[in-house]
């Protein structure tokens, strides 16, 4: 398998430093995706888009995508007053491409709101970070940290697109009603120092132990969850995004006025931890093929996990976050006029291959099975009572039961 031997090297190297030679998984995914040198997201390893990539997100479809939440973030000014500056501050970027199709989408039919708009990415990848230098050069964007960004500071609207499910999760499993949390420790049959010296690298397996924190159980009960009940089978395994909670403090404390936008994968926690999902949601995506195995091709793909909307909903509350709404990102576009893009089609004067590939892509934008499935989580921190009363224009459609 095609996994970065200095990364394993290292992972090896935490794990033996440990007092009881083991990390948690959410340590183990965080050095596999953010190892400052080695990590997917850190090193030249992380590829998306279609030619080459190991995955593509929405933003890669075309400009669609980025026009439509533009247009919900000029709404978003509007209700708000027209404030200047307008913050939007984008989470996790990516390419860039996103960042692209929103700011050309404003300097093409929005110029005064281009002029009181200050546009910030939040990246932790360096390689990322400098595509998205090279990719948005012509427009005034400013990169930070997100803990760089002053207490109370911004107004306008916080937004991520696939960025949550990225985060590092704690696994757990349940035995005999009892929650275990899973680790990671190395398999070898020699010594700790033969394994670093041996030409081969380390081997990743599995172990269970008693919870490294209380929070685990703690975020269950928050969210509802009795894991105690019968019902649960013997073995079940599933996880918890403790580190979204973290990022979602932070941004709510960060934020003066106005919304925070997350578009990601996920489900409320009832349906995320329903019996019959015994195996959990972890996914990595390698060369567009995605499997549930995240000890090969380390360093070398991605690993996600589908959010729980019920935690970040509840948490944002104890963080002073309303929530505005939550809906399918397949409603959430058409509200915004991706219908009316899609019959636009067959009166465009382009060639037909290029009017079929484009309604391919906006279509791919509505699968229910897919892009289309996604939620939309809007919430939002000191709007006044008419601001609040004022329904975003995305979340004009029903919310699915």
């Amino acid at each position: 398998m095609d996994s970065n031997p200095a990364l394993c090297a290292a992972i090896a190297h935490q794990i033996t430093a440990s007092p009881q030679q083991r990390i948690t998984f959410a340590e183990f995914m965080d050095m596999a995706l953010y190892h400052p040198e080695q990590g997917y997201y850190c090193s030249d390893a992380v590829k998306i888009g279609f030619q080459g990539g190991d995955f593509f997100t929405s933003a890669n479809l075309g400009a669609d995508f980025g026009e439509l939440l533009a247009e919900q973030f000029f709404q978003m000014w509007k209700i708000l007053e027209q404030p200047v500056p307008f913050s939007l501050v984008e989470m996790g970027a990516g390419q860039g491409v996103l960042a692209l199709h929103i700011l050309k989408h404003y300097q093409l039919h929005y110029p005064d709101f281009l002029t009181a708009l200050e546009y910030v990415i939040v990246e932790k990848s360096p390689a990322l970070r400098q595509e998205q230098q090279q990719r948005l050069q012509e427009f005034p964007v400013r990169w930070c940290n997100l803990e760089d960004i002053p207490s109370n500071s911004i107004t306008g609207c916080f937004f991520s697109n696939e960025l949550v499910d990225a985060l590092p999760v704690h696994q757990f499993s349940l035995e005999t009603g009892e929650l275990r949390e899973i680790y990671v420790t190395t398999q070898a049959d020699k010594g700790d120092e033969e394994v670093f010296s041996s030409p081969t690298m380390p081997s990743f397996v599995e172990v269970t132990g008693e919870p490294s924190t209380p929070q685990l159980a703690e975020y269950l009960d928050f969210v509802g969850i009795n894991y105690a009940q019968s019902i649960y089978p013997d073995g079940y395994r599933s996880e918890i995004n403790l580190a979204a909670l973290d990022w979602l403090s932070i941004v709510a404390d960060r934020l003066q006025r106005g919304y925070v936008l997350t578009i990601d994968y996920g489900y409320p926690a009832s349906r995320y931890y329903n019996p019959r999902r015994s195996q959990g949601t972890l996914q990595c995506y390698y060369h567009h093929r995605f499997h549930d195995n995240p000890y090969i091709n380390i360093g070398r793909q991605d690993i996600t996990s589908h959010i729980d909307f019920t935690a970040l909903e509840r948490w944002g509350e104890r963080c002073g976050l309303d929530k505005v709404g939550f809906t399918q990102q397949a409603l959430f576009l058409m509200a915004l006029g991706l219908g009316d893009r899609i019959a636009a089609i067959s009166y465009q004067n382009e060639p037909l291959s290029k009017l079929l590939q484009r309604r391919d892509a906006l279509h791919q934008l509505l699968d229910s099975t897919g892009l289309g499935g996604f939620g939309v989580l809007v919430q939002s921190k000191g709007l006044q009572e008419i601001e609040a009363s004022r329904p975003l224009k995305g979340l004009t459609f029903s919310e699915p039961t």
